[in-house]
């Protein structure tokens, strides 16, 4: 996972409200065991629509997603933050988020950053008269910039250092393997161990 302090890019506003993660990944995607390639599936049934925002000039290389009120409703999928991370996505920014999409965002490196509904409203404004004005997410300062918007961000203090420092559940346990390869060795050679590669 890469470490997330600060990014600043373009946002693409997606105004709709209650997407669920079907939407953000349809399940006819879900055949594949690589972990990447999911961008192109992301949203892959809206994007057969030309009209379709993602699909706009303007938008291409959109790296923050400005959404509607509960984002990532539905089946805990992680392929849902798979695609929106492969697509190219580092941040979604939205009032509202369902507790099992914000979890799994946070563990696979996709930071959610709620807002209230009239901040994001101002930043979809924004953007959309401006496709090419620069949104920063500061993870370091806990707020969210762009033109006069200054918006401050609640992210508690673990979460946010392991962010900082690109660590997913394997890379805090991998902290730890010293101590792991040192339990390992003390014990009986008749007992299992894990295997070390």
């Amino acid at each position: 996972m890469e470490p997330f302090t600060s990014h600043t890019g373009t946002a693409v506003a997606l105004r709709r409200s209650d997407v669920d993660t079907d939407q953000i990944i349809p399940s006819d995607w879900l055949k594949q065991v690589a972990r990447t390639g999911f961008g192109r599936g992301l949203f892959s049934e809206w994007r057969e629509d030309p009209a379709f925002v993602l699909n706009r000039p303007e938008h291409v290389g959109a790296s923050i997603l400005l959404a509607g009120e509960n984002f990532g409703t539905g089946s805990s999928r992680e392929h849902a933050v798979w695609a929106l991370t492969d697509y190219g996505f580092k941040a979604v920014i939205s009032a509202q988020f369902a507790d099992i999409f914000r979890g799994n965002s946070l563990k696979g490196g996709l930071l959610p950053v709620q807002l209230p509904s009239d901040v994001v409203g101002r930043l979809m404004a924004l953007v959309e008269a401006d496709p090419t004005a620069a949104v920063t997410v500061d993870l370091a300062a806990r707020e969210v910039r762009s033109g006069d918007i200054v918006a401050p961000f609640e992210l508690d203090n673990f979460t946010r250092w392991r962010l900082m420092e690109g660590l997913d559940d394997i890379g805090l346990t991998l902290r730890h393997q010293d101590d792991i390869a040192a339990y390992e060795d003390r014990r009986p050679s008749w007992k299992p161990v894990t295997a070390r590669h």
